[in-house]
């Protein structure tokens, strides 16, 4: 079963989409999801099987790389 944020955010395999429609498609998948508990979501997903432990982990290592370069642009943006 695919995972709904991979399906949000990005393009199917053999398709090309620039970053303006990534971005769009990020900003849809928060507006749809804002005030809900991330670690509720991730708790559902698990459960029900859309997202396996192995697709966590791989996910939290690629956050965790790009924290800090991220981090380094709040400033800029006010957040």
């Amino acid at each position: 079963m695919s995972n709904p944020l991979y399906q949000d955010l990005g393009p199917a395999q053999g398709q090309q989409e620039g970053p303006a429609n990534m971005m769009r498609a990020f900003q849809q998948f928060m507006k749809q999801n804002q005030g809900k508990n991330p670690n509720e979501m991730i708790q559902q997903l698990l459960s029900s099987g859309q997202l396996n432990q192995r697709q966590l982990n791989q996910v939290q290592q690629m956050a965790k790389r790009i924290e800090g370069p991220l981090s380094s642009l709040k400033g800029m943006f006010g957040f």
